[in-house]
């Protein structure tokens, strides 16, 4: 089995975590949680977005976030629109991401734009941004799947892709968004992005409602992939795409990885007290598995 030695998790509970939250969480909470992660080894992180808080309540707090608590390392903050770039860009933001859905219906539930529009508006931005220095992560939502339109063609996501890479992206998050995709067809569509976009970096971004996250990432190690997001305790959904369950978590990921002695930078123990920092706040208890087997030894040695 060829594996890479090393793999880099980049840290999406701040931001694609907590966004599908019930509860509010208050910043401090939020700053204290990024905190503890950047203290388990993270070296990228996406710790807030600027959207409307009328869509997504649990962002409004976006300034004040990333004003406290930029992390050590890559700190990137989700940005949908000009409005969006333009308060990223004044509160001094050095890393920013820009998403599109893969899938024309999912596009308009998610951004109210049907797809070529929103590649219009897109493109311009990102290389005006670029022309500032920016770190750029594109991401595709609904790559392989789309809760209302079904299967994705691959070649479609492909050219949305060389579109964002001629753009000038530094980084493309390719996701399962409803955890629909099968091993083998991650395996097919991550080795046709590692072959053609090699200047690029590639990363894979899982949902785990089918149970299937930890099958795809090792599918897409085997294509040649060592970038992946993850979310601390499994958080995550989408509030457009019904379904949806939680990110792979990233104590379960690192686990998987460790135990395939593929190197991280990153500590377990400290994941798991960041992922038990949070847990009080939210609005339904971590069930990741590894989550889930450390509070049992945590309450066996009281």
């Amino acid at each position: 089995m060829k594996l890479p030695e090393k793999a880099v998790l980049i840290e999406v509970g701040p931001r694609d975590g907590l966004q599908n939250e019930k509860n509010i969480l208050p910043a401090d909470q939020k700053l204290q949680f990024i905190h503890d992660l950047s203290g388990a080894g993270f070296k990228e992180m996406e710790i807030a977005s600027f959207v409307s808080p009328k869509w997504v309540p649990q962002m409004a707090d976006a300034e004040n976030i990333v004003k406290h608590g930029s992390a050590a390392g890559r700190s990137i903050v989700l940005t949908p629109n000009e409005k969006g770039l333009s308060l990223a860009l004044d509160s001094g933001c050095t890393a920013v991401a820009f998403f599109v859905g893969a899938s024309n219906t999912f596009n308009l539930k998610n951004i109210n734009r049907p797809l070529e529009e929103s590649m219009r508006s897109l493109l311009p931005l990102i290389r005006s941004t670029k022309e500032r220095g920016l770190f750029i992560r594109a991401c595709i939502s609904t790559a392989f799947y789309c809760p209302y339109e079904g299967k994705i063609a691959e070649g479609a996501v492909m050219d949305i892709c060389r579109q964002f890479v001629k753009a000038g992206v530094d980084d493309l998050s390719v996701a399962d968004t409803v955890g629909m995709a099968l091993p083998h067809e991650v395996y097919s569509l991550f080795s046709r992005l590692k072959q053609e976009f090699k200047e690029t970096l590639i990363t894979a971004h899982f949902h785990d409602t089918r149970g299937l996250g930890l099958a795809n990432i090792l599918a897409a190690l085997q294509a040649g992939v060592d970038r992946f997001d993850t979310s601390a305790g499994g958080l995550g959904g989408c509030p457009f795409a019904p379904g949806a369950s939680g990110n792979a978590a990233t104590e379960d990921v690192l686990y998987m990885l460790q135990g395939m002695n593929i190197e991280t930078g990153l500590s377990l123990e400290k994941v798991l007290e960041a992922v038990q920092g949070i847990e009080a706040y939210l609005d339904k208890p971590i069930s990741s598995r590894q989550y889930i087997l450390w509070k049992a030894k945590q309450a066996a040695k009281a």
